[in-house]
């Protein structure tokens, strides 16, 4: 790959895709929302929607994933303006963890204050079980150890600063709010709290991997979410992030399970409406409750 393919967008090419949105629609979003894999349906509770085609909004890119439909998103819950996007990128697609996070900095010029992401990921607790939601404590950027940041390369101190600090990446006052609110809607029980170990992709994990993983202290893997964390937070916006765990990683020899796409799609078709449920009301409360506004 020549070092021209490495280079993210600039400033200039986030504020033009930004200037191009806010002149299709009137709707100017302070909650942004990224939807995983067979999660999109999030999109799809806002009212009065206005959607984009990835393919038509300028310098975004495709994705490729099946159950990521691929779609911008403008519309209300309860009043509250918000952006979704059906859809998110990937390392294993082949694009530069550079481009990746295009849309998190268009979401900060769009006026968005608050990012929530949701993602499919693989339990490495052995007490987590197949359709739990976790909500994410902190993480472990594993391709960011091996240099692949997003923030490598120019700093633009218009989005934020050279060294930002992810000690405080996931917002606490919102996963007391998730918790909250998930004790009133009765999802207690499979309401967990973790943290989130990113990966590659696109193969899973070896058992090795797994275990190496799980004692290095992650709860649950997966390929995608960290990239737009530290964006994220690196322009300012407060984050909150959900694992909706679709499949037991393999860690036993023994064992004939094999982790695979299908499942992950399955999982999140049967548990994605909860999960949309407490996204919706959780919009609203931040909505309701100044502390958290």
């Amino acid at each position: 790959m020549f070092p021209e393919a490495n280079k993210g967008y600039t400033y200039d090419d986030c504020k033009f895709t930004a200037d191009w949105l806010l002149a299709q629609t009137d709707i100017r979003p302070i909650v942004g929302i990224v939807c995983g894999s067979g999660l999109g349906g999030l999109a799809d509770m806002l009212k009065d929607p206005v959607a984009f085609s990835y393919k038509d909004i300028p310098n975004f890119l495709q994705s490729t994933v099946r159950g990521h439909t691929g779609r911008l998103v403008f519309g209300t819950l309860k009043g509250r303006p918000c952006v979704c996007m059906q859809g998110r990128f990937h390392l294993y697609e082949g694009y530069p963890v550079q481009k990746i996070v295009l849309p998190i900095r268009v979401f900060k010029l769009l006026g968005v204050e608050t990012v929530i992401l949701t993602n499919a990921a693989g339990s490495l607790n052995q007490d987590f079980k197949v359709g739990d939601i976790m909500v994410i404590k902190d993480h472990l950027n594993m391709p960011g150890f091996a240099g692949n940041n997003p923030l490598a390369g120019p700093n633009d101190e218009r989005f934020g600063v050279r060294f930002p600090c992810m000690s405080d990446a996931y917002d606490r006052e919102l996963q007391q709010l998730a918790v909250s609110v998930g004790q009133e809607l009765g999802y207690s029980d499979f309401l967990r709290e973790g943290v989130y170990c990113v990966l590659g992709g696109p193969s899973f994990e070896t058992i090795a991997e797994c275990r190496m993983l799980n004692r290095l202290g992650a709860d649950a893997v997966g390929m995608s979410t960290v990239h737009e964390v530290i964006v994220a937070r690196h322009c300012g916006m407060r984050v909150f992030a959900l694992s909706l765990i679709t499949n037991k990683a393999v860690m036993d020899y023994d064992s004939e399970e094999k982790a695979n796409h299908e499942e992950v799609l399955q999982t999140s078709k049967q548990r994605a409406q909860q999960l949309e449920t407490l996204i919706f009301t959780m919009v609203t409360r931040i909505e309701q409750n100044n502390n958290y506004a």
